[in-house]
């Protein structure tokens, strides 16, 4: 903690922690768990879940040795996701590609070293890849967060190669030469594809949203198992979210 800056409460950032690691499991977690997770003993994992239990974030379990998420947590980021002008045209553009393909698609943004989804339109699709609202992806082996990282400043990618590329699928990239080309492919192109980079047995495609002065905040994906989505299917998906990507960037002021 010696280069925190004196601006930063400690205690304030290890309750955050907590906050985050219950909030990534999908299942009640014990003191225990907290403290493994965040790499912390027991007694200050134990008080910072007692202080999220006081500010009403996280709630015991009624055998009260396992914990888990409130929902002021939705409350809190309401605004972030709400039925604004603006959410209301990408929510229009997910639906209308869904409505032509069949297919879940998402709209998701950079949030730090991940891409977030946001929005997102189901499809008819039974055998689909159900992403969750507030999902993260990596951003070097999904194919959001390649469009997201290519339309970023170098710096933002340089980071992330130094935070190390974690191999999670056969065919992620974890050389940083060879991310750095797929990133100036993806900018040449202006799509990104994830050929089993992610997960083993997935397939994606996604395409840069522009806004006001050319900035990409987001973009937009469709995810699918690999028996369905092979790079053909990728193709056509493709000629289809370029389409609407590009209307909606119009009505967002990101193309003239």
């Amino acid at each position: 903690m010696s280069d925190l800056d004196t601006n930063i409460s400690a205690t304030a950032l290890k309750a955050l922690n907590v906050l985050d690691f219950v909030g990534e499991q999908r299942r009640p977690v014990t003191v225990a768990d907290v403290a493994t997770g965040i790499d912390a003993d027991r007694a200050t994992a134990y008080r910072m879940l007692m202080t999220l239990v006081q500010s009403g974030y996280v709630q015991k379990a009624a055998d009260a040795k396992h914990y888990r998420l409130t929902f002021k947590v939705l409350s809190l980021a309401r605004h972030l996701v709400g039925e604004d002008e603006r959410a209301g045209r990408i929510l229009s553009c997910l639906r209308a590609i869904s409505d032509e393909t069949g297919e879940t698609v998402h709209y998701s943004v950079l949030e730090r070293d991940a891409a977030v989804l946001v929005y997102r339109a189901k499809g008819t699709q039974r055998v689909a890849v159900d992403f969750q609202i507030g999902d993260r992806s990596p951003l070097h082996c999904s194919s959001i967060g390649k469009v997201l990282l290519a339309f970023r400043d170098v710096r933002i990618t340089e980071a992330i190669i130094a935070a190390g590329l974690a191999k999670v699928a056969p065919n992620t990239i974890t050389d940083p030469d060879e991310l750095r080309r797929s990133l100036a492919r993806v900018r040449a192109d202006g799509y990104a594809y994830d050929d089993l980079e992610f997960a083993p047995d997935m397939r994606c495609v996604a395409l840069p949203v522009f806004e006001n002065g050319g900035e990409v905040p987001g973009g937009i994906a469709i995810s699918g198992p690999a028996s369905r989505f092979d790079l053909d299917k990728l193709a056509v998906l493709r000629v289809v979210v370029q389409r609407h990507a590009a209307n909606l960037s119009r009505e967002l002021g990101g193309i003239l």
